[in-house]
């Protein structure tokens, strides 16, 4: 039993290394979303990068993948807003590792390779996100983007003023989804 969850873990740990390793190649060192389908959203495929394997937990011992209980459970939701320009868009990760996203009424679906998947998961897995204050907000600063992100029963807002790293890494890793 316990040679059977070694190998489980061990696998896992390879898949999500394997799954690093080829995004290095898709351009900037990191992965492109995949477009599904687009609602009347004109946005097509953003060019945007995810974190390198060098940041990326799971080329660490750290953190595992989130689990999935169904296809409609929702991992994370993000929201960006504010700015000069006032924008409010909304990025959904799904348990059926589809992307739902917003921007001022116009929505999309897109899918996440299973590389993309379970990075996205693994980053949501990392403990370092249970120390992260729910509010850092820098009151004095203007104009900056808020981003409210919602998962595992939590809703962190930030407008990236302080030091969070395993939060940046979600928020960078979601980031390229967001219509442009």
């Amino acid at each position: 039993m316990f040679g059977r969850q070694v190998a489980v873990v061990v696998m896992a740990g390879v898949l999500g290394l394997v799954g690093c390793a080829s995004d290095a190649g898709a351009g900037a060192g990191g992965s492109e979303p995949t477009d599904v389908t687009a609602g009347p959203s004109t946005a097509t495929s953003p060019t945007a990068a995810s974190p390198s394997a060098a940041t990326s937990p799971a080329a660490s011992d750290g953190p595992t993948p989130v689990p999935v209980t169904g296809p409609d459970q929702q991992l994370v939701t993000m929201e960006v807003t504010g700015g000069f320009a006032g924008v409010r868009k909304a990025v959904t990760l799904r348990g059926d590792g589809s992307v739902h996203t917003s921007d001022k009424g116009e929505q999309g679906v897109h899918r996440t390779s299973p590389a993309q998947f379970t990075e996205l998961r693994t980053l949501l897995g990392d403990p370092a996100l249970d120390e992260v204050p729910d509010l850092t907000r820098d009151a004095q600063a203007r104009d900056l983007f808020q981003y409210t992100l919602r998962f595992d029963g939590r809703t962190v807002i930030t407008d990236r003023s302080g030091p969070a790293p395993a939060l940046d890494r979600l928020i960078d890793a979601l980031s390229p989804w967001l219509p442009r």
